[in-house]
């Protein structure tokens, strides 16, 4: 089954980074745009950065823009997104996502992308 694996989450106090990993499990992620999506609790989902296959595009929720950067390597199959300056308001369940069907770009809304890793948990506390 293709599935990506993030990895990568745990506890930061404000003002921290943590780099979150996207890992390919049983497929290839050369082919793959990839969105990086945030659920906390009683919220509802949110997108919060995307890349293309190639890595030549990428785009930013403006709640993260200038803080939050997403990066890819292909030859490790692996998607990073490096989060700084961290808020407790960034606090949530970061899921990566992946799409075939995104040609050369990649957008930041959920119906594009159909495989879905299980989530990794960020807490951003004192």
């Amino acid at each position: 089954q293709l599935q990506p694996v993030e990895s990568g989450g745990g506890l930061v106090q404000p003002g921290g980074s943590q780099r979150l990993s996207c890992a390919a499990s049983g497929f290839t992620l050369d082919y793959y745009a990839i969105g990086w999506f945030r659920q906390a609790p009683g919220k509802e989902r949110e997108a919060v950065s995307c890349i293309s296959s190639s890595g030549g595009r990428a785009n930013y929720a403006d709640s993260v823009k200038g803080r939050f950067t997403i990066s890819r390597d292909n030859a490790k199959n692996t998607v990073y997104l490096q989060m700084n300056s961290l808020k407790p308001e960034d606090t949530a369940v970061y899921y990566c996502a992946a799409s075939r069907g995104l040609i050369g770009l990649c957008v930041l809304y959920g119906a594009p992308y159909n495989h879905w890793g299980q989530g990794t948990q960020v807490t951003v506390s004192s």
